[in-house]
Protein backbone atom coordinates (compact mmCIF):
# COMPACT_ATOMS: atom_id res chain seq x y z
CA UNK A 1 0.00 0.00 0.00
CA UNK A 2 3.00 2.33 0.28
CA UNK A 3 3.16 3.18 -3.43
CA UNK A 4 -0.58 3.72 -3.57
CA UNK A 5 -0.43 6.05 -0.58
CA UNK A 6 2.26 8.15 -2.29
CA UNK A 7 0.21 8.24 -5.53
CA UNK A 8 -2.92 9.28 -3.65
CA UNK A 9 -1.11 11.96 -1.66
CA UNK A 10 0.29 13.50 -4.84
CA UNK A 11 -3.06 13.29 -6.61
CA UNK A 12 -4.94 14.99 -3.81
CA UNK A 13 -2.32 17.71 -3.56
CA UNK A 14 -2.28 18.43 -7.30
CA UNK A 15 -6.06 18.43 -7.77
CA UNK A 16 -6.73 20.48 -4.67
CA UNK A 17 -9.19 18.03 -3.13
CA UNK A 18 -8.32 19.15 0.36
CA UNK A 19 -9.14 22.79 -0.36
CA UNK A 20 -12.55 21.64 -1.56
CA UNK A 21 -13.38 19.99 1.73
CA UNK A 22 -12.97 16.50 0.29
CA UNK A 23 -10.18 15.20 2.48
CA UNK A 24 -12.42 12.32 3.48
CA UNK A 25 -12.75 11.42 -0.18
CA UNK A 26 -9.18 10.18 -0.11
CA UNK A 27 -10.47 6.90 1.26
CA UNK A 28 -13.70 7.02 -0.71
CA UNK A 29 -12.72 8.06 -4.19
CA UNK A 30 -9.67 5.94 -4.95
CA UNK A 31 -8.82 2.44 -3.77
CA UNK A 32 -6.38 -0.22 -4.93
CA UNK A 33 -8.44 -3.31 -4.26
CA UNK A 34 -10.10 -5.80 -6.57
CA UNK A 35 -12.75 -6.59 -3.98
CA UNK A 36 -14.49 -3.28 -4.70
CA UNK A 37 -15.21 -4.42 -8.23
CA UNK A 38 -17.63 -7.04 -7.01
CA UNK A 39 -16.87 -9.07 -10.16
CA UNK A 40 -15.85 -12.39 -8.67
CA UNK A 41 -18.04 -14.26 -11.16
CA UNK A 42 -16.65 -12.58 -14.25
CA UNK A 43 -13.54 -14.72 -14.31
CA UNK A 44 -15.73 -17.79 -14.81
CA UNK A 45 -16.70 -17.30 -18.47
CA UNK A 46 -16.14 -20.36 -20.60
CA UNK A 47 -13.82 -19.48 -23.43
CA UNK A 48 -11.80 -21.15 -26.16
CA UNK A 49 -9.15 -23.80 -25.59
CA UNK A 50 -6.91 -21.23 -23.96
CA UNK A 51 -9.07 -21.40 -20.83
CA UNK A 52 -11.07 -18.71 -19.05
CA UNK A 53 -10.19 -15.10 -19.80
CA UNK A 54 -8.56 -13.08 -17.02
CA UNK A 55 -10.54 -11.20 -14.43
CA UNK A 56 -9.46 -7.61 -15.09
CA UNK A 57 -10.04 -6.45 -11.53
CA UNK A 58 -6.49 -5.15 -11.45
CA UNK A 59 -6.74 -3.07 -14.60
CA UNK A 60 -5.14 0.34 -14.07
CA UNK A 61 -4.20 -0.76 -10.56
CA UNK A 62 -7.84 -1.33 -9.61
CA UNK A 63 -7.93 2.32 -8.58
CA UNK A 64 -11.67 2.61 -8.42
CA UNK A 65 -14.27 4.08 -6.11
CA UNK A 66 -15.21 2.12 -3.00
CA UNK A 67 -18.85 1.50 -2.21
CA UNK A 68 -21.98 2.18 -4.21
CA UNK A 69 -23.84 5.29 -5.29
CA UNK A 70 -27.51 5.46 -4.31
CA UNK A 71 -29.19 5.45 -7.73
CA UNK A 72 -32.66 5.70 -6.19
CA UNK A 73 -31.72 8.89 -4.38
CA UNK A 74 -30.16 10.27 -7.54
CA UNK A 75 -33.29 9.43 -9.49
CA UNK A 76 -31.29 7.87 -12.34
CA UNK A 77 -29.08 4.84 -12.97
CA UNK A 78 -26.05 5.21 -15.31
CA UNK A 79 -26.70 1.72 -16.71
CA UNK A 80 -30.30 2.57 -17.53
CA UNK A 81 -29.22 5.83 -19.17
CA UNK A 82 -27.21 3.79 -21.68
CA UNK A 83 -30.34 2.62 -23.46
CA UNK A 84 -33.03 5.06 -22.33
CA UNK A 85 -34.31 7.27 -25.16
CA UNK A 86 -36.92 10.00 -24.92
CA UNK A 87 -38.76 9.84 -28.25
CA UNK A 88 -41.34 12.42 -27.20
CA UNK A 89 -45.06 12.41 -27.90
CA UNK A 90 -45.88 11.85 -31.57
CA UNK A 91 -48.79 13.47 -33.42
CA UNK A 92 -49.54 14.78 -36.91
CA UNK A 93 -49.50 18.29 -38.28
CA UNK A 94 -52.24 19.41 -40.68
CA UNK A 95 -49.85 18.90 -43.61
CA UNK A 96 -49.29 15.28 -42.57
CA UNK A 97 -45.80 15.71 -41.17
CA UNK A 98 -44.78 14.15 -37.86
CA UNK A 99 -44.85 16.45 -34.86
CA UNK A 100 -42.67 15.25 -32.01
CA UNK A 101 -43.17 17.05 -28.68
CA UNK A 102 -40.77 16.89 -25.74
CA UNK A 103 -41.14 18.31 -22.23
CA UNK A 104 -37.99 19.36 -20.38
CA UNK A 105 -37.70 21.06 -16.99
CA UNK A 106 -34.62 22.66 -15.46
CA UNK A 107 -34.21 22.11 -11.73
CA UNK A 108 -31.53 22.30 -9.04
CA UNK A 109 -30.68 18.93 -7.55
CA UNK A 110 -27.92 17.48 -5.41
CA UNK A 111 -26.59 14.27 -6.94
CA UNK A 112 -24.05 11.65 -5.88
CA UNK A 113 -21.25 11.38 -8.45
CA UNK A 114 -19.09 8.89 -6.52
CA UNK A 115 -19.78 7.01 -3.28
CA UNK A 116 -20.21 9.65 -0.59
CA UNK A 117 -19.39 12.60 -2.88
CA UNK A 118 -22.36 14.90 -3.50
CA UNK A 119 -22.50 17.57 -6.19
CA UNK A 120 -24.90 20.56 -6.40
CA UNK A 121 -26.08 20.02 -9.98
CA UNK A 122 -28.32 21.97 -12.32
CA UNK A 123 -30.30 19.41 -14.26
CA UNK A 124 -32.68 18.77 -17.11
CA UNK A 125 -35.55 16.57 -15.88
CA UNK A 126 -33.72 15.84 -12.63
CA UNK A 127 -30.87 13.86 -14.18
CA UNK A 128 -27.33 14.33 -15.45
CA UNK A 129 -26.95 14.00 -18.33
CA UNK A 130 -30.40 15.23 -19.34
CA UNK A 131 -32.80 13.03 -21.31
CA UNK A 132 -31.42 11.56 -24.54
CA UNK A 133 -33.77 13.07 -27.11
CA UNK A 134 -34.28 11.04 -30.29
CA UNK A 135 -36.14 12.01 -33.44
CA UNK A 136 -36.22 11.19 -37.16
CA UNK A 137 -34.87 13.39 -39.91
CA UNK A 138 -37.64 15.69 -41.13
CA UNK A 139 -39.78 15.55 -37.96
CA UNK A 140 -41.06 18.89 -36.72
CA UNK A 141 -39.85 19.22 -33.14
CA UNK A 142 -41.52 21.09 -30.32
CA UNK A 143 -39.60 21.25 -27.04
CA UNK A 144 -41.56 22.75 -24.13
CA UNK A 145 -38.92 24.03 -21.73
CA UNK A 146 -39.76 25.10 -18.18
CA UNK A 147 -37.28 26.67 -15.78
CA UNK A 148 -37.83 25.49 -12.22
CA UNK A 149 -34.24 26.23 -11.26
CA UNK A 150 -32.68 29.13 -9.39
CA UNK A 151 -30.85 30.70 -12.35
CA UNK A 152 -31.70 31.71 -15.93
CA UNK A 153 -31.39 28.71 -18.27
CA UNK A 154 -31.93 27.70 -21.88
CA UNK A 155 -31.59 24.80 -24.31
CA UNK A 156 -29.19 25.34 -27.18
CA UNK A 157 -29.45 22.56 -29.77
CA UNK A 158 -26.60 21.58 -32.05
CA UNK A 159 -28.54 21.37 -35.30
CA UNK A 160 -30.17 23.64 -37.86
CA UNK A 161 -32.80 26.11 -36.71
CA UNK A 162 -33.88 29.76 -36.77
CA UNK A 163 -31.95 32.38 -34.79
CA UNK A 164 -34.94 32.94 -32.49
CA UNK A 165 -34.72 29.27 -31.44
CA UNK A 166 -31.02 29.30 -30.62
CA UNK A 167 -31.25 29.20 -26.82
CA UNK A 168 -29.07 32.25 -26.25
CA UNK A 169 -29.92 35.55 -24.53
CA UNK A 170 -32.93 37.02 -26.31
CA UNK A 171 -33.73 33.77 -28.11
CA UNK A 172 -34.95 31.20 -25.61
CA UNK A 173 -32.99 32.07 -22.46
CA UNK A 174 -35.58 32.29 -19.68
CA UNK A 175 -35.71 33.31 -16.03
CA UNK A 176 -36.74 31.02 -13.14
CA UNK A 177 -40.45 30.30 -13.31
CA UNK A 178 -40.74 31.03 -17.05
CA UNK A 179 -41.44 28.77 -20.02
CA UNK A 180 -40.30 28.76 -23.63
CA UNK A 181 -41.21 26.56 -26.62
CA UNK A 182 -38.49 25.74 -29.13
CA UNK A 183 -39.71 24.66 -32.58
CA UNK A 184 -37.68 23.55 -35.58
CA UNK A 185 -37.32 20.69 -38.04
CA UNK A 186 -35.02 17.79 -37.17
CA UNK A 187 -31.94 18.20 -39.38
CA UNK A 188 -29.31 17.16 -40.19
CA UNK A 189 -29.36 13.51 -39.12
CA UNK A 190 -26.56 12.60 -36.74
CA UNK A 191 -25.32 12.40 -33.16
CA UNK A 192 -25.78 15.84 -31.65
CA UNK A 193 -26.25 17.41 -28.23
CA UNK A 194 -28.01 20.20 -26.42
CA UNK A 195 -26.87 22.31 -23.48
CA UNK A 196 -27.63 25.47 -21.57
CA UNK A 197 -26.19 28.63 -23.12
CA UNK A 198 -26.57 30.99 -20.15
CA UNK A 199 -23.53 32.85 -18.84
CA UNK A 200 -21.10 31.98 -17.44
CA UNK A 201 -21.32 29.22 -20.03
CA UNK A 202 -18.62 27.01 -18.53
CA UNK A 203 -20.45 26.91 -15.20
CA UNK A 204 -23.87 26.10 -16.62
CA UNK A 205 -22.49 23.29 -18.75
CA UNK A 206 -20.22 21.93 -16.04
CA UNK A 207 -23.06 21.90 -13.48
CA UNK A 208 -24.90 19.29 -15.55
CA UNK A 209 -27.01 21.09 -18.16
CA UNK A 210 -26.44 18.95 -21.24
CA UNK A 211 -27.74 15.87 -22.99
CA UNK A 212 -27.60 13.80 -26.17
CA UNK A 213 -29.74 14.78 -29.15
CA UNK A 214 -29.89 12.10 -31.86
CA UNK A 215 -31.59 12.52 -35.23
CA UNK A 216 -31.99 9.26 -37.14
CA UNK A 217 -31.72 9.30 -40.94
CA UNK A 218 -34.94 8.89 -42.92
CA UNK A 219 -34.31 5.96 -45.31
CA UNK A 220 -36.66 7.48 -47.88
CA UNK A 221 -34.32 10.46 -48.18
CA UNK A 222 -31.29 8.23 -48.78
CA UNK A 223 -32.40 5.62 -51.33
CA UNK A 224 -28.82 4.67 -52.25
CA UNK A 225 -28.06 3.85 -48.62
CA UNK A 226 -31.54 2.96 -47.38
CA UNK A 227 -30.48 -0.27 -45.67
CA UNK A 228 -27.79 1.50 -43.65
CA UNK A 229 -30.22 4.28 -42.78
CA UNK A 230 -32.82 1.76 -41.59
CA UNK A 231 -30.23 0.21 -39.26
CA UNK A 232 -30.00 3.58 -37.50
CA UNK A 233 -33.74 4.33 -37.51
CA UNK A 234 -35.14 3.65 -34.05
CA UNK A 235 -37.94 1.07 -34.05
CA UNK A 236 -37.06 -0.74 -37.28
CA UNK A 237 -36.23 -4.45 -37.46
CA UNK A 238 -32.80 -3.54 -38.80
CA UNK A 239 -32.16 -1.25 -35.83
CA UNK A 240 -33.34 -3.88 -33.34
CA UNK A 241 -30.44 -6.10 -34.39
CA UNK A 242 -27.96 -3.57 -32.99
CA UNK A 243 -26.91 -3.09 -29.38
CA UNK A 244 -27.05 0.69 -29.02
CA UNK A 245 -25.72 2.75 -26.13
CA UNK A 246 -25.56 6.48 -25.46
CA UNK A 247 -22.44 7.52 -23.55
CA UNK A 248 -22.01 11.10 -22.39
CA UNK A 249 -18.46 11.71 -21.17
CA UNK A 250 -18.59 14.21 -18.32
CA UNK A 251 -16.61 15.42 -15.31
CA UNK A 252 -17.10 17.40 -12.11
CA UNK A 253 -15.18 20.20 -10.43
CA UNK A 254 -16.08 19.47 -6.82
CA UNK A 255 -14.31 22.49 -5.31
CA UNK A 256 -14.97 25.00 -8.11
CA UNK A 257 -11.33 25.74 -8.88
CA UNK A 258 -11.81 25.19 -12.64
CA UNK A 259 -10.22 21.74 -12.50
CA UNK A 260 -12.08 18.44 -12.42
CA UNK A 261 -11.71 15.97 -9.58
CA UNK A 262 -14.13 13.28 -10.83
CA UNK A 263 -14.54 11.92 -14.38
CA UNK A 264 -17.21 9.60 -15.69
CA UNK A 265 -19.46 8.35 -18.45
CA UNK A 266 -23.09 9.08 -17.60
CA UNK A 267 -22.07 10.87 -14.39
CA UNK A 268 -21.18 8.17 -11.82
CA UNK A 269 -17.47 7.44 -11.45
CA UNK A 270 -16.44 3.87 -12.36
CA UNK A 271 -20.07 2.80 -12.71
CA UNK A 272 -19.23 0.44 -15.57
CA UNK A 273 -16.18 -1.01 -13.87
CA UNK A 274 -18.42 -2.24 -11.07
CA UNK A 275 -21.32 -3.17 -13.35
CA UNK A 276 -19.88 -4.04 -16.76
CA UNK A 277 -22.07 -3.51 -19.81
CA UNK A 278 -23.45 -6.76 -21.21
CA UNK A 279 -22.65 -7.32 -24.88
CA UNK A 280 -23.97 -10.27 -26.88
CA UNK A 281 -20.99 -11.53 -28.83
CA UNK A 282 -22.74 -12.08 -32.19
CA UNK A 283 -24.63 -8.76 -32.33
CA UNK A 284 -23.05 -5.49 -33.57
CA UNK A 285 -22.56 -2.56 -31.20
CA UNK A 286 -23.28 1.11 -31.85
CA UNK A 287 -22.25 3.84 -29.38
CA UNK A 288 -23.48 7.42 -29.55
CA UNK A 289 -20.54 9.17 -27.88
CA UNK A 290 -20.72 12.78 -26.69
CA UNK A 291 -18.00 14.74 -24.89
CA UNK A 292 -19.11 17.55 -22.56
CA UNK A 293 -16.12 17.64 -20.21
CA UNK A 294 -15.40 21.22 -19.17
CA UNK A 295 -11.96 22.53 -18.10
CA UNK A 296 -10.00 19.82 -20.01
CA UNK A 297 -9.40 20.59 -23.69
CA UNK A 298 -9.42 17.00 -24.97
CA UNK A 299 -11.12 13.75 -24.03
CA UNK A 300 -10.81 10.38 -25.75
CA UNK A 301 -12.23 6.88 -26.09
CA UNK A 302 -10.05 3.79 -26.38
CA UNK A 303 -11.39 0.28 -26.93
CA UNK A 304 -9.28 -2.63 -25.69
CA UNK A 305 -8.57 -5.68 -27.85
CA UNK A 306 -10.76 -4.44 -30.71
CA UNK A 307 -11.20 -1.76 -33.38
CA UNK A 308 -14.20 0.26 -34.54
CA UNK A 309 -15.48 2.41 -37.38
CA UNK A 310 -16.19 6.03 -36.49
CA UNK A 311 -18.72 8.48 -37.91
CA UNK A 312 -17.68 12.02 -36.99
CA UNK A 313 -20.80 13.81 -35.65
CA UNK A 314 -22.84 10.97 -37.16
CA UNK A 315 -23.80 13.04 -40.20
CA UNK A 316 -22.67 10.48 -42.78
CA UNK A 317 -23.79 6.93 -43.56
CA UNK A 318 -20.23 5.85 -44.33
CA UNK A 319 -17.44 5.92 -41.73
CA UNK A 320 -15.17 8.94 -41.56
CA UNK A 321 -12.55 6.73 -39.89
CA UNK A 322 -12.20 2.99 -40.37
CA UNK A 323 -10.58 0.40 -38.13
CA UNK A 324 -9.35 2.57 -35.27
CA UNK A 325 -9.17 1.84 -31.56
CA UNK A 326 -8.86 5.43 -30.31
CA UNK A 327 -10.56 8.72 -31.11
CA UNK A 328 -10.26 12.14 -29.47
CA UNK A 329 -12.98 14.71 -28.92
CA UNK A 330 -12.94 18.32 -27.79
CA UNK A 331 -15.87 19.65 -25.78
CA UNK A 332 -19.19 19.30 -27.68
CA UNK A 333 -17.58 17.00 -30.24
CA UNK A 334 -19.43 13.74 -30.76
CA UNK A 335 -19.72 10.78 -33.07
CA UNK A 336 -20.91 7.23 -33.60
CA UNK A 337 -18.77 4.13 -33.00
CA UNK A 338 -19.63 0.76 -34.59
CA UNK A 339 -17.92 -2.55 -33.83
CA UNK A 340 -18.50 -6.21 -33.01
CA UNK A 341 -17.04 -8.92 -30.79
CA UNK A 342 -18.16 -11.69 -33.15
CA UNK A 343 -14.65 -13.09 -33.54
CA UNK A 344 -13.71 -12.71 -29.86
CA UNK A 345 -13.92 -15.08 -26.94
CA UNK A 346 -16.33 -14.12 -24.20
CA UNK A 347 -15.05 -12.17 -21.22
CA UNK A 348 -14.33 -8.68 -19.93
CA UNK A 349 -13.00 -6.03 -22.31
CA UNK A 350 -12.02 -2.62 -21.03
CA UNK A 351 -12.76 0.82 -22.49
CA UNK A 352 -11.50 4.16 -21.21
CA UNK A 353 -9.91 7.44 -22.30
CA UNK A 354 -6.22 7.41 -23.04
CA UNK A 355 -5.63 10.14 -20.49
CA UNK A 356 -4.62 7.88 -17.59
CA UNK A 357 -5.58 10.54 -15.07
CA UNK A 358 -9.19 10.50 -16.30
CA UNK A 359 -9.25 6.71 -16.05
CA UNK A 360 -7.99 6.67 -12.48
CA UNK A 361 -10.41 9.42 -11.43
CA UNK A 362 -13.52 7.64 -12.61
CA UNK A 363 -13.81 7.38 -16.41
CA UNK A 364 -13.33 3.69 -17.20
CA UNK A 365 -15.53 0.68 -17.77
CA UNK A 366 -15.84 -2.89 -19.00
CA UNK A 367 -17.84 -4.65 -21.67
CA UNK A 368 -18.91 -8.10 -20.51
CA UNK A 369 -19.09 -10.07 -23.74
CA UNK A 370 -21.39 -13.08 -23.42
CA UNK A 371 -22.96 -15.65 -25.71
CA UNK A 372 -26.46 -14.51 -24.78
CA UNK A 373 -28.20 -12.34 -22.22
CA UNK A 374 -30.37 -14.34 -19.83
Amino acid sequence: MGDISIWLRDRISRRGLLSGGLAAAGGTTICATSVALGQSTHGQHKAAAAGPPPDHAGAHGAMITVGEVDDARNGFDPSVLLTEWDIGTVSRLPDGRTLRTFEVTAEDKEIEIAPGIMFPAWTYNGRVPGPSLRATEGDHLRIVFKNSGSHPHSMHFHGIHAARMDGVPGAGLIDPGDEFVYEFDARPFGCHLYHCHALPLKRHIHKGMYGAFVIDPDPARHPDQAEIARSRLFGTLENAGWQEFVMVMNAFDTNFDNENEVYAVNTVAHAFMKRPIKIVRDRPVRIYLVNVVEFDPINSFHLHANFFDYYEQGTTLVPTLRTVDLITQVQAQRGILEFTYRDHETGLYMFHPHQSEFTELGWAGMFDVVEAVA
